[in-house]
């Protein structure tokens, strides 16, 4: 995925406002994104251990179209 200034400010989803806009649970879309490129881990070591993502929209269209049926 080349790198794009775009990227930076486009918008992010959270796996909970991407699960409700396509009628999945948050953790799925999880599963789904937690591998996929351009998409934002954030760790946070204390006070607890904590993965969070964020999923650029062009991240979210490309995944889309490729589990859409043709």
């Amino acid at each position: 995925m080349p790198d794009s200034p775009q990227l930076a400010t486009e918008r992010h989803w959270t796996p909970e406002q991407l699960g409700e806009l396509w009628g999945l649970s948050a953790d799925s879309i999880r599963r789904l994104f937690e591998r996929e490129p351009g998409v934002l881990v954030i760790e946070r070591v204390r006070p607890r251990r904590r993965r969070t993502l964020r999923i650029p929209e062009s991240v979210a269209e490309r995944v889309h179209r490729r589990l859409s049926p043709i």
